[in-house]
């Protein structure tokens, strides 16, 4: 397949025309769409009217091995598919993140196909956060350049219980550790590395001294320079880099319904 590659921005996002998910793809192709992947952050593909979930996940396993996610139910049919129904008072993830870094080795990508659209809105943002990262100044890198967050999974998941099983999750999935910036393993890359969904402070900082520099790293992702807004339409797909981006999801659409089923493929450590 001749693969055709149209950027959006000068830095992030790019439509990829001319291939087929659904269909077994030469490693040639998927060289292609890692490398695309690796320029742009975040590629997006239209018409995939023939992915379903067990080519949905095949299309991931050629990118790596995929996480389950610990809130898929136990008996779904294909537990490395994490399904974000919304609609009514449900909204969508708005909080600008990166997925799953509350995991010791977060995850490496994302992939995200339309499963029922609005009838109107329902957009998804994504940030270049190594563009986000030059433009701090030289003396605000040369304070965070070292730090390390701390990323908890029940500050996002479990906010809302009681403080006894708040930490039966905690005891389950322990807070991790990551830099606040963080090398990229393939591009070399320094990117911007915390997120509101999971970052909750920085090891060895008051609270109140962590707070404001987190504000201002996790604001980089609104600056409009560094984004690219991507419109759905029936058999849309997304696949973007969690090392290098963050995502952010436009709930104009409610109270009307939209699904997405993801997978994720594992990553590794970040440094």
């Amino acid at each position: 397949m001749a693969l055709t590659i149209a950027p959006m921005t000068a830095t992030i996002g790019a439509e990829i025309g001319g291939v087929d998910l659904a269909a077994k793809l030469s490693e040639a192709t998927i060289a292609e769409i890692r490398a695309a992947l690796l320029q742009w952050k975040v590629v997006f593909f239209r018409d995939q009217h023939d992915l379903d979930r067990d080519s949905h996940v095949a299309f991931g396993r050629r990118f790596g091995d995929l996480e389950v996610h610990p809130l898929t139910p136990k008996d779904q049919q294909e537990p490395e598919v994490f399904v974000l129904p919304s609609g009514g008072k449900s909204r969508a993830p708005e909080l600008w993140h990166s997925d799953v870094t509350w995991r010791p080795e977060p995850s490496m990508g994302s992939i995200l196909r339309i499963v029922e659209m609005p009838p109107l809105g329902g957009d998804t943002l994504w940030a270049d956060m190594g563009a986000a990262y030059d433009l701090l100044d030289d003396s605000f890198k040369a304070v965070v350049d070292d730090l390390v967050a701390e990323h908890d999974f029940t500050y996002n998941f479990g906010r809302h219980l009681p403080p006894d099983e708040q930490a039966k999750m905690r005891e389950k999935h322990p807070t991790a550790e990551h830099p606040v910036i963080r090398t990229h393993p393939d591009t070399g890359r320094k990117t911007i590395y915390v997120n509101g969904g999971f970052t909750t402070g920085i090891k060895g900082m008051p609270i109140d001294e962590a707070r404001p520099i987190l504000r201002k790293l996790q604001r980089t992702a609104q600056i409009p320079d560094v984004q690219c807004r991507f419109r759905w339409q029936p058999g849309s797909v997304a696949f973007w880099d969690n090392r290098s981006t963050q995502h952010c999801v436009s709930n104009d659409f409610l109270p009307a319904r939209r699904v997405m089923e993801r997978v994720t493929v594992v990553g590794d450590k970040p440094f």
